[in-house]
């Protein structure tokens, strides 16, 4: 229990009342260890109690361990896009399309860009590729857009079948929980995914290495 407090009055004029000290008991000090006093918040606990920044997000397809979904609004996808992508470093550069116009067709891919999440809520960025400007139609071509579209409504895992040359689509055999995706507009998510990595023009060191210039 709590000793009493001293509390020091203000002066009331009247001689012995002055600095006048009142006893207050009964008050309990705070105990650290007291179950109640020891349990989180239960929003807390369902915040996780701070919120993540998203600073990275991978472009890069799904594997074929993951479910995945894709964001179902037209807003959280882009169409008809350019990107070069260099193997050796795993990496993907978007292409400004002014600039994708002077490059010669070959040289770039021409993509559908899905905003993507998977189970453990890692964002990221599926480029699913179209047909080159031969015009000629694959089955990795018809099949990727197809997972695309079919995990807008169902937690899927996308598996690369060799022999058929095409993507094979793999349902979660449970009704999962619905993903929880990032409050944050496209053109956002874009610019953290693609930081660094848009090419604008030829002096750009990705079209410098490609001409041999570096």
């Amino acid at each position: 229990m709590k000793k009493a407090e001293e509390i020091v009055t203000p002066d009331s004029g009247n001689g012995d009342e002055t600095n006048r000290v009142a006893k207050v008991a009964g008050a309990e000090a705070f105990d650290p260890y007291d179950p109640a006093n020891l349990r989180l918040d239960q929003s807390y606990l369902r915040d996780g109690g701070v919120k993540k920044l998203l600073t990275a997000i991978p472009v890069r397809k799904p594997n074929k361990q993951e479910f995945i979904r894709t964001h179902p609004h037209p807003d959280y996808r882009l169409s008809g896009v350019a990107i070069i992508e260099l193997r050796e470093d795993r990496e993907t550069y978007l292409v400004d399309p002014q600039y994708a116009q002077e490059l010669d067709p070959t040289s770039f891919h021409t993509c559908n860009i899905y905003l993507t999440i998977n189970r453990q809520q890692v964002v990221s960025l599926w480029p699913v590729k179209l047909p080159g400007p031969d015009g000629r139609i694959s089955g990795w071509h018809t099949s990727g857009v197809e997972c695309a579209e079919k995990a807008m409504k169902h937690w899927i895992r996308v598996v690369a079948n060799m022999n058929l040359c095409a993507y094979e689509i793999h349902l979660a055999e449970n009704v999962l929980a619905e993903p929880e995706w990032p409050d944050k507009p496209f053109r956002e998510l874009l610019e953290i995914g693609f930081k660094g990595r848009l090419i604008q023009g030829q002096e750009h060191p990705v079209i410098m290495r490609l001409r041999g210039a570096i």
